[in-house]
């Protein structure tokens, strides 16, 4: 268990830790010189329950208030400490309405120096206490007396602290490993050091970490937890990490810095968050308000943007927070604003989305996901956000440090439907897949003479937008269930078929042997045609573009057209040469001696294939472009990544020259 101390400066804090620990938690020359609490004091001892609780000693001085906070940000219990001849006093408000803010809920209070206060005093400073508490999550603190001089009620605090920590529930340990830093510092013969309380999760010897915001790696040598050497550290526990790794120094990590598993490394500086402003603020908190913002150990500068109203003293509403800086944080983390002059505390509350958008913040649906996110069983965030737009699943469960070993279960126990990595409600999924259908319908209706529509342009139409990867896993699992049919970059329905006339199906019949026999790679351009079949040249031009128009055939260049399926046997051909090649770059003429066309039609070839992102070209050499190897269809087992966990890219995202739309390819005739 971590307890911290609270309250006013010179109530007695240090001396009382030290009553019940024997340590003198002031560790600084000018803390004993000036007989106060400067930074953050430690001590650790059993207090009789066979376990070690920490200690956390804060200042309680009112310009010190931002170090306060950053030891109190990991606390199991709060110790506050009021003076018997001084009674509750302006930090001790101000302690209060911080911890109230932090969602400190369990506390003991320490009427500190009854020997210098007979009963009618300290029964007036009790009914003060009381009343300081009252509006707030430690309303039914005990209030016990004690004396760190003559020793009076130490005993009963140690036995009331004892029974606080047996009755306390463990933080779960399989949860994201974190560790909020508040010291950072050399040790000599081990190197750098930091300490703090780990917040979620567990860490171990020898494990990889990350020092989030800066992203800098780092191995665990060694550990203590709870001021023993140990060989892993929990999720409550006070740890001291000894790390190694390139970078690492007492310089590069510093106060407010989160240690934690490096899969949760994804700092941000926008945050959208509920926000309770305290009665004793002055002044509403309205658009681009300035303020610090203090979460654990870290402090930043804040401009806060209210998503509604302005937020009236006493009031609470949800928030955008834009930093100044980058830092790590989780969702449901808690916060305190205090105001730029660091003289008074604004307000607090709890982070609801990490990846807040600056544009539509105030939209409805913004809105209502925000309200959503406001719950503290992750199924049930999961569950009320997914009804109303797509989450992605690989954010959420990073973003409140869920391990993808829980992910499995998160999804069952929240009832959502997932496409890809995004997580909808059921409503949401069959909607989104009926609208596909009716999209689809709609489109061959209106364009009765095209066999498809265009996979990107249907996905800019659909609502809620995936995005491309999803969208892909969408149109996998419909073409699974046979509802639609994926032709290269083009959809159709099943059922949906374009001919050609009789007179035209009849010419293609007389033009297509020599597109697909042993001449499929130098086949006759137009002219040739015309004059083999004694036909007007416009005749087989104007065929030939509707068999390119139907997936029959691709236009290679002006008035050559070869036939689809030799299109994608080329393209097949080209993976074997580049496979073939030392580092996967080839050159024409490796590719012209095994179709053995002829240098010019070789060109002309991989020219279209350039222009469609299929090879990319630099200089005389080219390559295969894996995220567009699959346009013409499958080429071979490992030919295309999509549908693989690791596609990210979609369609289209190589630079196309030539300016030609590679997303007008159209869909390969059934």
């Amino acid at each position: 268990m971590i307890i911290g101390t609270a309250g006013h400066i010179d109530h007695g804090k240090t001396a009382l830790v030290k009553a019940l620990t024997g340590t003198d938690a002031d560790r600084l020359a000018e803390e004993k010189a000036r007989g106060i609490t400067i930074d953050l004091g430690f001590a650790y001892a059993d207090l009789g329950g066979d376990t070690i609780c920490g200690f956390v000693d804060v200042p309680g001085h009112e310009r010190l208030i931002h170090t306060m906070l950053a030891g109190a940000g990991g606390i199991d219990l709060a110790l506050l400490v009021v003076a018997a001849d001084d009674g509750v006093m302006p930090q001790t408000r101000e302690h209060l309405a911080i911890m109230d803010l932090l969602g400190i809920r369990r506390g003991i209070v320490a009427l500190t120096k009854c020997d210098l206060a007979d009963a009618p005093r300290r029964d007036g400073v009790a009914q003060q206490i009381r009343a300081a508490l009252a509006p707030t999550g430690l309303r039914d603190a005990p209030i016990l007396p004690v004396s760190s001089l003559t020793g009076e009620g130490v005993g009963d605090l140690r036995r009331a602290l004892v029974v606080a920590q047996r009755d306390l529930t463990a933080r779960p340990a399989q949860d994201g490993f974190r560790l909020a830093v508040d010291r950072s510092f050399t040790l000599s013969g081990a190197g750098t050091v930091v300490t703090g309380t780990v917040i979620s999760g567990q860490v171990a010897v020898g494990d990889q970490v990350a020092i989030s915001p800066t992203g800098l790696s780092a191995r665990v040598r060694g550990l203590h937890a709870q001021n023993r050497p140990a060989q892993i550290g929990l999720a409550g526990q006070r740890c001291a990490l000894n790390l190694a790794g390139d970078g690492i120094a007492k310089e590069a990590i510093r106060r407010g810095d989160l240690i934690l598993s490096p899969a949760l490394h994804a700092p941000t500086d926008r945050i959208d968050a509920l926000l309770h402003v305290l009665p004793s603020q002055p002044k509403a908190v309205g658009t681009w308000f300035p303020a610090r913002l203090h979460s654990h150990a870290v402090e930043a500068g804040a401009r806060i943007v209210p998503l509604a109203d302005p937020i009236q003293p006493g009031g609470s509403g949800p928030v955008q927070i834009v930093l100044d800086r980058p830092i790590s944080a989780a969702v449901l983390d808690r916060f305190v604003l205090r105001d730029v002059s660091a003289q008074r505390t604004i307000g607090g509350g709890q982070f609801l989305d990490l990846r807040a958008p600056s544009r539509r913040r105030r939209a409805p649906d913004r809105l209502a996901l925000i309200a959503a996110a406001d719950q503290t069983a992750p199924e049930r965030a999961l569950s009320h956000m997914a009804r109303i737009a797509p989450v992605d699943l690989v954010v959420f469960c990073r973003d409140r440090a869920i391990p993808d070993s829980a992910a499995a279960d998160l999804i069952a126990r929240a009832g959502v439907d997932v496409i890809g990595r995004q997580a909808l409600g059921p409503d949401m999924a069959a909607a989104l897949e009926q609208a596909l259908l009716d999209a689809l319908t709609s489109f061959h209706a209106a364009n009765p003479d095209l066999s498809g529509i265009g996979r990107e342009k249907l996905r800019l139409q659909m609502q809620p937008r995936l995005p491309k990867p999803d969208f892909m896993a969408l149109l996998h699992r419909q073409s699974e269930a046979g509802r639609i049919v994926l032709d290269g970059a083009f959809l159709r329905l099943p059922g949906h078929e374009v001919s050609l006339s009789p007179e035209d199906e009849a010419l293609w019949a007389r033009i297509k042997p020599d597109l697909t026999g042993e001449a499929r790679f130098r086949p006759p351009r137009v002219r040739d045609f015309a004059a083999n079949l004694g036909l007007d040249e416009r005749e087989v031009r104007r065929v030939l573009k509707l068999t390119q128009k139907l997936g029959r055939t691709d236009q290679i260049a002006r008035d050559h057209f070869f036939a689809r399926a030799v299109t994608r046997e080329m393209v097949a051909i080209i993976c074997d040469v580049a496979r073939a090649a030392p580092d996967g770059w080839f050159t024409a003429p490796a590719f012209r001696d095994r179709v053995q066309n002829g240098r010019k039609v070789a060109i002309e070839i991989l020219d279209f294939l350039d222009r469609l992102g299929v090879t990319l070209r630099r200089g005389d050499m080219r390559r295969i472009n894996p995220h567009r190897v699959d346009l013409f269809g499958p080429i071979g087992r490992e030919s295309s990544p999509v549908g693989r966990p690791d596609f990210k890219s979609g369609w289209g995202s190589e630079p196309v020259p030539g300016g030609f739309d590679s997303h007008s390819l159209p869909p390969e005739s059934r």
